[in-house]
């Protein structure tokens, strides 16, 4: 299984996109510091994940979700949460 995650910055209140085979375990490399482009602005909240059953569909849907078209998408979809 491949997931597509979304987490939320409590620090500056943005999001970051990534995918792994391991969602448990990348969540806690981000909790412990352990990935560069996030290690600044922790804590972080996993708000939104996808699983794919292959990579290729995963790293697709991160491409996507990284972009003007899937931002847009991921804030119609987290509405409520982004709302409160």
């Amino acid at each position: 299984m491949f997931y597509v995650y979304v987490l939320h910055s409590l620090k500056d209140g943005n999001f970051y996109v990534g995918y792994t085979n391991n969602l448990k375990k990348r969540k806690q490399d981000h909790d412990d510091g352990l990935v560069i482009s996030t290690k600044d602005r922790r804590p972080m909240r996993l708000v939104y994940y996808e699983a794919s059953l292959n990579q290729q569909d995963a790293t697709h849907r991160e491409k996507y979700l990284k972009s003007s078209w899937g931002k847009r998408c991921l804030k119609q979809r987290m509405k409520n949460y982004l709302t409160g």
